[in-house]
């Protein structure tokens, strides 16, 4: 983060460090204070789950583009790999 106060002296760093950490102090304290619980939105729809399509029903076409764009596939399937944390 250090390229975005390339002209910026240690002491105007340390200011604007320390500013932003006020914001967030105060910003904290304020929203500490607000009790008020929001309600959860309630939609209801007529459809509420998507109906998965099977077989010949799917989009060949978006089948294509996807294995186009993949960087790893293998026949008909795409190759990915699990994000280890």
């Amino acid at each position: 983060m250090d390229f975005l106060f390339h002209n910026v002296s240690e002491k105007e760093k340390e200011e604007i460090k320390q500013e932003a950490k006020d914001i967030m102090d105060s910003f904290s304290k304020k929203i500490s204070k607000v009790k008020k619980k929001i309600p959860e939105s309630f939609i209801e729809r007529k459809d509420f789950e998507r109906e998965e399509k099977q077989g010949a029903e799917c989009d060949n076409d978006f089948r294509r583009r996807m294995l186009e764009n993949a960087p790893n596939k293998n026949e008909s399937f795409i190759i990915a790999e699990k994000k280890k944390w």
